[in-house]
């Protein structure tokens, strides 16, 4: 038997209430009884000798009924989308599973939870280990199996986006996602004056303190098998628990401090170094390939010329194109792909420590001035954040614009500049 942990969200005073379908409608009571029962997180510590961890992140399975009809199979995948399954390695990198979840793993997670809500409402079942045992023999054989055979291919699973802190920007933990119909049930009770808004408000508060302990034991759980000198490191970068950064550091130890120099001195950019970086690291080309690319990075001589010549322009701003924008390129990954020649010159930049050379590249990557890369370098703007990298590239577009006079000097000022930065298409 493997040790296993369900994590559920914790009893509040206000679930008698709350679950008393004479109080609040059926509706209402079934789905709150739902939300109190139901599991929200699987851990398995020390599964195997490779991996020090698996979580899955469970959103709210309030449909049973429908999704265990074969009929409901698209209803099933619509609810896996929101599933996350996180590894740690026993080198203590992470890795997100989604894209290998089945309709196979699916259909037993599904199964398993409808035998969990019949156990607590007093049918006959097997026990809940056995479930969870079955449920484990899935993922090892739909994962584990798959990835044993493919070891060279583990680095395209590493977690390149999400952030360990509840309730942080793009967190592992999207609350939004996980109880979408218990939510719109309390609006529609709300609505139809079935509850009163003191009711619904403390509603809301008791989901915020369950769903703010759930998730802070479950980042526990995740952090415990983390390499503690590489989150050290993050925090001092004024990074936070950024998952992408911290894969992009633990890789590779050699060339960690100058990795968590560049987060210190932009920390605006930590997504895009790590979207854009850590598929550098176990992307595998042709030798030729990276030895031309390589060849092609400019040496010191080099770059001291190039220098020379950008004093020497008259004009501040070079003449290009507009910029593109493409939501179908960018979902299918094309665009990075155009860009591998800048993200190999600046990895090994970054790794080279020579910060000239890492604002050079930056300001190819994205199009715009050395100037604008060097003043966010001094200045490290807090209001700006961490965005993703396609609105990190349209606002650098827009300070890229504007003189340095002109620039935001207050947040509320950095905020109207990242509104604007946003494209009508991604609105």
């Amino acid at each position: 038997m493997h040790a296993f942990e369900a994590l559920h969200v914790d009893g509040h005073a206000i679930d008698d209430e709350l679950c008393d379908a004479g109080s609040v409608g059926p509706e209402l009571a079934h789905l709150a009884q739902t939300y109190c029962l139901s599991a929200r997180a699987l851990v398995y510590r020390q599964p195997s000798s490779e991996w020090r961890l698996f979580i899955v992140l469970l959103p709210l399975a309030s449909r049973l009924s429908l999704m265990t009809n074969p009929i409901f199979t698209q209803l099933v995948r619509a609810w896996g989308l929101n599933l996350r399954f996180i590894g740690v390695d026993r080198l203590g990198q992470v890795y997100d599973f989604r894209n290998l979840l089945s309709d196979r793993m699916l259909a037993t997670l599904i199964e398993w939870l409808r035998s969990e809500d019949l156990r607590h409402h007093g049918a006959a079942q097997p026990p809940a280990d056995v479930a969870l045992d079955i449920l484990f023999a899935t993922l090892a054989r739909d994962m584990m199996t798959v990835l044993d055979k493919r070891t060279d291919d583990w680095g395209r699973h590493l977690d390149s986006r999400h952030r360990l802190e509840p309730g942080a920007p793009a967190s592992l933990f999207d609350r939004a996602s996980r109880f979408p119909d218990f939510l719109r049930a309390c609006h529609e009770a709300l609505r139809n004056q079935t509850i009163d808004v003191d009711f619904y408000g403390r509603v809301l508060r008791s989901i915020d303190l369950r769903e703010q302990t759930l998730e802070q034991r479950a980042a526990d759980q995740i952090e415990n098998c983390l390499d503690p000198v590489t989150i050290a490191k993050l925090e001092r970068a004024g990074i936070g628990k950024h998952l992408g950064c911290y894969n992009w550091l633990r890789l590779a130890p050699r060339h960690a401090p100058m990795r968590a120099h560049i987060l210190t001195r932009l920390p605006s950019f930590a997504s895009f170094f790590a979207e854009a970086l850590l598929p550098m690291e176990t992307w595998q080309p042709m030798a030729g390939d990276i030895e031309q690319l390589y060849s092609e990075h400019p040496t010191e001589e080099e770059l001291l010329i190039q220098e020379q010549q950008d004093r020497e322009t008259p004009s501040r701003h070079p003449v290009r194109d507009a910029p593109g924008y493409d939501l179908g390129e960018m979902a299918s990954g094309s665009l990075s792909m155009r860009n591998v020649e800048h993200m190999m010159r600046l990895r090994r930049a970054v790794d080279s420590g020579q910060d000239r050379a890492v604002i050079q590249a930056l300001a190819a990557r994205f199009s715009v001035s050395e100037n604008t890369i060097r003043l966010l370098w001094h200045d490290k703007p807090a209001a700006l954040g961490q965005p993703p990298t396609w609105h990190l590239a349209e606002i650098l577009r827009q300070l890229d614009a504007l003189e340095r006079r002109d620039w935001p000097d207050s947040r509320p000022a950095w905020e109207s500049l990242m509104a604007q930065a946003v494209p009508a298409a991604a609105a």
